[in-house]
Order: C-alpha cells, then sequence, then structure tokens
C-alpha cells in the first residue's frame, strides 16, 4: 500500500499534530513505533486519527515519544497532498487571545475606498481598486493562497493575485507596485518558504508602508510555522491580529474577510 510517512521524532505529551490535507479525504493516522511497523507489513495495530474529510486535522499527542504519521489512500479515490506541523502545548495558549481576535473587532482593518491614492506613474495607470492584496510565497499556492484567493474572488471581492493579474512580458515590479498602490486590504502567507525570499519581502514591506498612522491594513496566515519562528523572523508581525491554517481552515478566513470587507462596502 502506498502512504506518506512522517517521522515526527520525540514529541512531547499536549503537542498536537497539525495536518493540512488538498485535495481528497485521506486517512490519517499518528502511531508510536511498534505500530507502524505493524501498520507497514499489514499487521493489526492502534492508532489516533482516522478518515480525515475536512482540513486541518489536529491530533494531541497523549504521551511523549517518539511518533510517525502516516497519510494514505486505502479505500478511497482521488489524490492528496499534506503537510504536517508539530506544534508544543507551551505555543498553543497564547495565539488565540494575541492574535485571533474576530477580525469585525478592529474598526481600522479595511481603509476606506476615499483613502485610496492612485499612482501618479502613468505607466502604471489602472483606474481598479482592489480589495484585497496576497503576498506569498510560491511554494504554498497549491495548500493555502490558490484556494483562499478563488474563494474570495466567487465572495464577490476583486483580488490582486498574481495568477489572475500578471501576463507574459509584465513588469513584475510595476505591476506588484500597482497591485500595492491600488489595495483596501492586505494578506500575507507567512511559512518557512515565505522566510527571506525576495519579491514577497518586497511584497510585505509594501503591505507594511502602507499601514499609515496606525492603521492595521495587513492580515498576516500563519501557514505550518510557531509563533516563535514568526517572532524570529518580525516580532512586529508576530504580536498583529493574524489568522492560523493551523486553528482555522481557508475557507473559514476567506468567509471572514468577505465578512469584513462586504461590511465596510455596505457602510461607505
Amino acid at each position: 500500500m502506498n502512504f506518506t510517512h512522517y517521522d515526527l521524532g520525540h514529541v512531547e505529551r499536549g503537542s498536537v499534530v497539525v495536518v493540512t490535507l488538498s485535495g481528497s479525504a485521506a486517512n490519517v493516522r499518528l502511531m508510536d513505533g511498534s505500530n507502524l511497523s505493524n501498520f507497514r507489513s499489514g499487521r493489526r495495530h492502534t492508532y489516533h486519527g482516522g478518515l480525515a474529510k475536512s482540513s486541518p486535522i489536529r491530533l494531541a499527542v497523549p504521551h511523549s515519544g517518539r511518533w510517525h504519521l502516516t497519510v494514505d489512500m486505502q479505500g478511497l479515490r482521488g489524490t492528496v497532498r499534506s503537510g504536517v506541523q508539530v506544534v508544543p502545548g507551551s505555543a498553543l495558549r497564547p495565539l488565540p487571545t494575541l492574535n485571533e481576535a474576530p477580525l469585525r473587532s478592529v474598526p481600522s482593518l479595511v481603509r476606506e475606498p476615499a483613502n485610496d491614492v492612485a499612482p501618479a506613474d502613468d505607466d502604471m495607470a489602472d483606474p481598479r481598486t482592489f480589495d484585497v492584496f496576497i503576498s506569498h510565497a510560491s511554494e504554498d499556492k497549491a495548500d493555502v493562497v490558490r484556494p483562499l484567493a478563488e474563494a474570495l474572488k466567487a465572495g464577490g471581492l476583486s483580488v490582486w493575485y498574481d495568477e489572475f493579474e500578471l501576463r507574459i512580458g509584465d513588469s513584475l515590479r510595476r505591476k506588484i507596485d500597482r497591485g500595492l498602490a491600488g489595495s483596501r486590504f492586505g494578506i500575507v502567507v507567512l511559512s518557512q518558504a515565505f522566510f527571506g525570499r525576495g519579491w514577497p519581502e518586497y511584497e510585505l514591506d509594501g503591505l507594511v508602508t502602507r499601514a499609515v498612522s496606525g492603521e492595521q491594513i495587513l492580515l498576516p496566515i500563519w501557514h505550518n510555522v510557531t509563533k516563535r519562528e514568526v517572532i524570529g523572523y518580525s516580532p512586529s508581525l508576530a504580536d498583529r491580529l493574524a489568522r492560523s491554517t493551523a486553528t482555522h481552515t481557508v475557507e473559514d478566513i476567506a468567509a471572514e474577510i468577505i465578512e469584513v470587507v462586504g461590511a465596510r462596502d455596505l457602510a461607505a
């Protein structure tokens, strides 16, 4: 039987294994070494988890030790891609209270359309105002960014996303600058792939620069990163209101953004 195996190493009791799936439903099994050996051999084994029809899946580690996780399609149709993050128990408590307040509770989260200033460069002339600009690393397109962009677009928002806007021959810097200047709401998908990358950091610098007079127009989405890793990259980003793919599905995040942006449009 084909399956994807993740050797999680030593994991402390109380930690949570967060599994993200993209594609079909799959069987997700969290096991110790002896049960993994039985699973490989087709023998009787015990595990935590089971059939996962939605993502993410969170599995609590019952005791400290070396743990393994497998993802397989036994008895199922389709294909699936998976990712795994181990969240230490000590990292679970601060995130919801510090970073995950309801978006609608922040009155200045979305700039009013009247505050938007069109670029002065004639070569970048474009009458459109985008509701949302998404900054990301290309490695995160399939699991997070493309489904998020498509969900926002389906919800009636105008989205600056490179696959929607860039064409062969376009000036990348000019198109990005135009998108940054004409967007009311910025999203940055923070991941290991994002950290230290040139174009994503260029976009992030532009989004941060547009946070004028304390207005928060930037929503970080943490993808398979811990609070400690975000602090190491940018302490100011770690303190911002955020969402995490470990605690919210892409659909949940998109629905909340659509609600907030739509409510501000009605009030404008």
